[in-house]
């Protein structure tokens, strides 16, 4: 088989396996972890106040969720390069 065609099944699978759950269980707001923990913390204990607090709070949620993504994009960069670099065959391409 073909190299592109392999790659193609590949992406497809891929976008399959991430379409799947949205498709099966949609219509549900999906939340970070950030919120449930402070939910559980305020269960437990009603009185307590954080001793810490944002440097700054972005306007949007869809900011917000743009910044997280930008940050996982380039920890991604990151971990591929340093993967790429120590992998890579040492008949000097390097």
């Amino acid at each position: 088989m073909k190299l592109w065609k392999k790659n193609l099944i590949l992406g497809i699978t891929t976008v399959a396996i991430a379409a799947a759950p949205l498709a099966i269980w949609g219509g549900h707001e999906f939340g970070g972890a950030d919120g449930e923990a402070s939910d559980v913390v305020a269960e437990i204990d009603s009185s307590y106040e954080p001793w810490a607090e944002s440097l700054w709070e972005p306007p949007s949620g869809e900011i917000e969720s743009l910044l997280f993504c930008v940050q996982a994009a380039i920890g991604a960069g990151v971990v591929g390069f340093a993967i790429g670099r120590l992998t890579s065959k040492k008949n000097g391409n390097r």
